[in-house]
């Protein structure tokens, strides 16, 4: 199998610029990308099933892997749902597809995102992961804008090793991740 192209320069750029930079000893002290979660959260999913079959589709469009169908854990009476009901999908991308994804995701996708001005620099957990909503899935390529029956947000989370959020935001910096200035 191939290896992705942001792998190779995580490999043979980011990984050197990195130790150099937080004079790390060994080359496995040097924060990586673990996973990448992409979660939609679809609330019609309980009244109407084609909504969350569209969802399906077209996460596994974008992410090139059949997500998983998140179920409710508890009753929320205010919100009308009951526990078991299914109120969303999620998938989870490691290897060649989340390094591939990442790509798309910071060369393609978000400059397509209307008056974008980079991703927030302060989405940061506190132990090196990374949390960035998107309103629409229009803006991946996949997507076809007439078969799209209602446009959904996600909520994307790359998780580091990283040990700081400093490291992890310079790791996603020479990754290519388009932050804006804080």
């Amino acid at each position: 199998m191939e290896m992705s192209r942001l792998k190779q320069r995580y490999l043979e750029e980011i990984r050197p610029a990195m130790m150099e930079r937080f004079n790390y000893k060994n080359i496995h002290q040097v924060p990586r990308i673990e996973k990448v979660v992409i979660n939609m959260g679809v609330g019609e999913g309980k009244d109407n099933p084609k909504v969350l079959d569209a969802a399906v589709h077209d996460l596994t469009l974008i992410s090139g892997q059949k997500p998983i169908v998140t179920k409710a854990r508890k009753s929320v009476a205010s919100f009308k749902v009951r526990e078991g009901m299914s109120i969303g999908c999620k998938v989870t991308l490691r290897g060649v597809r989340m390094y591939d994804f990442l790509d798309k995701l910071f060369n393609v996708a978000l400059p397509r995102v209307r008056d974008f001005r980079g991703m927030s620099p302060r989405s940061f957990d506190g132990r090196g992961n990374y949390t960035i909503g998107i309103r629409e899935q229009l803006i991946f390529p996949e997507i076809d804008y007439s078969k799209v029956e209602k446009i959904m947000g996600m909520d994307i989370v790359i998780v580091t090793t990283a040990e700081t959020d400093e490291e992890a935001r310079e790791l996603l910096r020479l990754m290519g991740a388009p932050f804006r200035a804080a």
